[in-house]
């Protein structure tokens, strides 16, 4: 389905192995004209920050310019929507998540010369920006606006609890194929919640073929089958659940869901 290893994704712009990833997972993906619209504006960007010397100021202009001017902006409204995650989409609606415009904003940048990179907190993607000689800062993608410490710790006891610390590993630069593999997951999860099956089932086959027999992977797939009434590839995915992760809670769920598909007809498709 997909004849690139984790290399081919660190050559390219995160941007561009997003496509790739669309394009995989739904090939009425619009690669053609969402890479005219990506050399559109960064020909704009170049032409208006042509002016602007100070490198600082160029970078807060190109801020502007990406959340003002173009009109890019994060989706409260539709936060889990597929769309989100589509760089052409993305491109056409100028809404997304911290990923999707995220991965934008390195494209430009880098293009013009900023010294961004990617990071993959826990709660979200962010933008780590390092000017010389000052200490590194966090960029929120979702909304184009610096986040301190303080709400970075204050995130991660939302989502860990009140021991939480944060801590360097957290907000270290994240390669392409690590971006990416989130990237799927919460497109994944997007299209399960939209019951989209057959792209959910894409989404899952190109995670196994980054991460092969990986449990939790195939369990979400066997849900995916049972969802298509392939009654028993479900019961097969759902056995090596099982079998390799006997201690996890939904084991014994499962059981009770094999039990269940036994006595259903099997369709093949």
């Amino acid at each position: 389905m997909l004849d690139l290893f984790d290399e081919d994704f660190d050559e390219m712009e995160l941007v561009e192995g997003a496509l790739v990833l669309n394009k995989a997972i739904n090939p009425e993906t619009q690669v053609e004209w969402a890479e005219q619209e990506l050399s559109r504006l960064l020909t704009e960007a170049e032409s208006i920050l042509s002016c602007v010397d100070d490198e600082k100021e160029r970078f807060a202009a190109f801020l502007n310019l990406f959340y003002t001017e173009w009109g890019f902006s994060g989706d409260r409204e539709a936060y889990f929507e597929s769309r989100n995650a589509f760089i052409d989409k993305v491109l056409q609606c100028r809404k997304g998540v911290p990923v999707s415009l995220g991965s934008l904003l390195l494209y430009f940048g880098r293009k013009l010369g900023f010294p961004l990179h990617g990071v993959t907190f826990p709660t979200q993607f962010l933008l780590q920006v390092n000017w010389q000689d000052e200490a590194t800062r966090y960029l929120n993608p979702f909304t184009g606006e610096y986040v301190s410490n303080h709400t970075l710790q204050a995130w991660l006891i939302g989502l860990k609890g009140p021991l939480a610390k944060l801590k360097a590993e957290h907000l270290k630069v994240a390669d392409h194929p690590t971006i990416i593999g989130r990237w799927l997951a919460l497109l994944k999860s997007a299209l399960l919640r939209e019951e989209n099956y057959t792209l959910a089932l894409r989404c899952t086959d190109l995670a196994l073929t980054f991460v092969p027999d990986d449990p939790y992977e195939i369990r979400d797939r066997g849900y995916i089958y049972q969802q298509l009434d392939c009654h028993q590839v479900a019961r097969s995915d759902y056995q090596f659940f099982i079998d390799n992760c006997p201690d996890d809670p939904a084991a014994e769920l499962l059981k009770t869901q094999m039990h269940t598909l036994s006595n259903s007809a099997v369709t093949l498709h």
